[in-house]
C-alpha cells in the first residue's frame, strides 16, 4: 500500500471542497471497496478523506410519503429498519443478497452505490484494463467472460456493476441527493446516477470530482408483491450471474430492474406492459451482444423472470 495523507471532514461540503483540493483523494466510510482496491494498488489515493463523524447515517421519513436514507447509513441497519421491510421490502431483500453479515455492518448506502466492478480483468493488474488505465485496452473482450455484460456495452468494456441494493433502488425510481465544495446541492435520478461506458469506462458515475452523495430519497411506496431473485454460482454470497428486482401489482403489472447484465442496474421501461417474461426480455435485451462463455444470460433472464412473476402470482 502506497503511503497517503488523511484528514477527518467536519461537515460534507468540507469533505467535498476536500475533494477538490487534491484530486487525487478519496472518500472512505465502511472501506469494504476501498481498502481492498488499495491493497491491489488499483486505487492509489493521495490523500484519504473520513466521512464518519458528519452525522449521515439517520433514515427518516420525507415528504408525499416518501424515504429519506443517510449516505452513511450502513446495509444492515438498513435493511432492518421496520419502513424498508414493509413498505420498500425489494430493498431489503436485495441487501440481505447483497453480503455477509459482517460486510453488512460496515457498507453504507452511498459507498453501495459507489462500488467499483468485480471484473476480474479490473483486478488483475498484470492485465490490459481501460478502467484502470484508460487506453489500454480491455482484457475482457475476447476472454472469460461468463459474469460479464451483455447490454449497454462498447468496444471500451464489458465490466458489469456489482451493486444488489442499486437494482432495487433503480426498480424503486430513487434518486441520489449530493453536496458539492460551494455547498450547492443537486438531485440526481437513479436512472442516471451510473453511466455506460461508451468511450469513457473509467468515468462510471453522474458525480463531479468535487461532490458527494449526502442521502438517498425513496418516493412514496408503490406497494404490490416486492421480490428480489439473484442467481449466481455459488449460494454464499457470490455476485450475481443475474438478478431481478421486482415489484408487481395485483392487476399483474410489474416493474423490473435486472443486475450481472450491464456496467449499471439494467431497466427498460418500455418493455414492462408486456404480459409474459419472454417478450418482456426480449425487449428489454434487446441489441445484446453475447458470447460462448455468455450466451446462457437471456434465457437465465427469462426463465427467471417467469419464477418471479409465478411466485408473485402465488402469492397476491
Amino acid at each position: 500500500m502506497k503511503a497517503f495523507t488523511y484528514e477527518r471532514a467536519a461537515t460534507p461540503a468540507a469533505a467535498a471542497a476536500a475533494l477538490a483540493a487534491n484530486p487525487g483523494a478519496k472518500l472512505i466510510a465502511g472501506g469494504t471497496n476501498l481498502l481492498d482496491l488499495m491493497k491491489l494498488q488499483i486505487e492509489a489515493p493521495s490523500h484519504v478523506i473520513d466521512i464518519n463523524r458528519l452525522g449521515l447515517d439517520q433514515i427518516e421519513d420525507a415528504g408525499g410519503g416518501g424515504l429519506r436514507i443517510g449516505a452513511l447509513v450502513r446495509n444492515t441497519d438498513l435493511a432492518a429498519h421496520p419502513r424498508v421491510r414493509k413498505d420498500y421490502a425489494v430493498l431489503s431483500r436485495a441487501l440481505l443478497a447483497g453480503a455477509s453479515g459482517q460486510l453488512r455492518n460496515k457498507a453504507t448506502t452511498a459507498g453501495n452505490l459507489l462500488q467499483r466492478t468485480r471484473c476480474p480483468y479490473f483486478y488483475d493488474t498484470t492485465k490490459p484494463c481501460n478502467k484502470r488505465l484508460p487506453g489500454s485496452g480491455c482484457s475482457a473482450i475476447g476472454g472469460f467472460d461468463r459474469n460479464l455484460a451483455i447490454v449497454g456495452t462498447s468496444d471500451q468494456c464489458i465490466a458489469t456493476h456489482p451493486s444488489d441494493m442499486a437494482v432495487a433502488m433503480r426498480v424503486l425510481d430513487a434518486t441520489v441527493e449530493t453536496v458539492r465544495a460551494d455547498g450547492s446541492k443537486r438531485t440526481i435520478a437513479i436512472a442516471d446516477f451510473h453511466r455506460l461506458p461508451g468511450t469513457t469506462p473509467q468515468v462510471e458515475t453522474a458525480l463531479a470530482r468535487d461532490e458527494m452523495i449526502t442521502s438517498v430519497l425513496l418516493p412514496a411506496p408503490l406497494g404490490g408483491k416486492h421480490l428480489y431473485r439473484k442467481v449466481r454460482d455459488r449460494a454464499s454470497y457470490a455476485f450475481a450471474l443475474i438478478s431481478v428486482a421486482a415489484v408487481i401489482q395485483p392487476d399483474g403489472r410489474g416493474r423490473y430492474a435486472y443486475g450481472g447484465l450491464a456496467h449499471k442496474p439494467w431497466r427498460v421501461e418500455a418493455a414492462e406492459g408486456q404480459a409474459d417474461a419472454k417478450s418482456i426480455v426480449q425487449s428489454t435485451l434487446n441489441g445484446a451482444r453475447t458470447s460462448a462463455h455468455n450466451a446462457f444470460k437471456p434465457m437465465l433472464v427469462e426463465r427467471t423472470l417467469a419464477s418471479v412473476m409465478a411466485e408473485a402470482r402465488s402469492q397476491a
